[in-house]
């Protein structure tokens, strides 16, 4: 996919956002300094980021500050560490009763991101935790349950954003989705270039997506149909676990 345009406005906002959080207080000079922005430019964004309140003019010595509102784009961010601090203890009890490596994600960007793993905890893993790393949407057990489990409104923005599907793949990737929630369940999409497989359950509170989990093992050690029968009850039972303490852990 080629990358979206970019709009140079916007770009410029968040230039100085950057220069502005590097410093308690920074005057007009440094900032024209720092951001290689003209004056008039400068100055324009500065009364637009006062306007509507992330900014502020300490003095005519001092120049603007961020203001406490900025705090508020790193809700998700902060949200993300709860939902993280809530699942370790969860996921740390079950790699120590069964074995498996757990690995916890979130939808970001279009991508599936590992946020935590019992990877290095487990006795059978056979992959590094990869925290951090992405995970296609539609190729990956998570993806897939996410997709399965997200509202309307947010799957048909993932997949615009993917670029959309043709017609054949919308109606097989609807059907798969159909199944995944019916068993309440996802596993990794069949390929032959690797020896894993992934089975993955949904954290949700109420009807929104808080997560989800995956426990990967590789295909000789069991099947689809054992691991459903071994793990379908505990792992939706720990992702319920999980999203009752990220509800009770949450900021108001």
């Amino acid at each position: 996919m080629a990358s979206p345009p970019v709009i140079e406005p916007v770009r410029r906002s968040f230039v100085l956002l950057e220069a502005l959080s590097r410093r308690r207080t920074s005057t007009v000079s440094v900032l024209i300094e720092e951001t290689g922005l003209p004056r008039p430019t400068v100055v324009r964004l500065l009364h637009t980021l006062m306007a509507v309140g992330y900014a502020a003019r300490v003095s005519r010595e001092q120049g603007y500050r961020l203001t406490d509102r900025v705090l508020g784009l790193s809700g998700s961010i902060r949200f993300i560490d709860h939902l993280v601090d809530a699942s370790i203890p969860h996921m740390s009890r079950f790699t120590a009763d069964h074995g498996w490596p757990l690995y916890l994600a979130t939808m970001s960007y279009g991508a599936i991101t590992i946020r935590h793993s019992t990877a290095p905890e487990s006795p059978m893993s056979f992959e590094s935790a990869a925290l951090n790393s992405r995970r296609s949407v539609l190729q990956s057990a998570v993806g897939r349950v996410w997709l399965a489990f997200c509202s309307d409104e947010e799957r048909r923005t993932v997949l615009r954003d993917l670029g959309g599907l043709g017609p054949r793949r919308q109606a097989a990737l609807d059907a798969a989705l159909l199944h995944i929630r019916s068993a309440g369940h996802a596993f990794t999409p069949l390929n032959p270039r690797t020896r894993l497989n992934g089975m993955a359950v949904p954290i949700r509170h109420r009807q929104r997506m808080l997560g989800c989990l995956s426990m990967r093992f590789p295909h000789s050690a069991m099947s689809e149909e054992e691991a459903a029968a071994r793990f379908g009850k505990q792992l939706p039972l720990l992702a319920r676990s999980i999203a009752a303490d990220v509800v009770g852990r949450r900021p108001d």
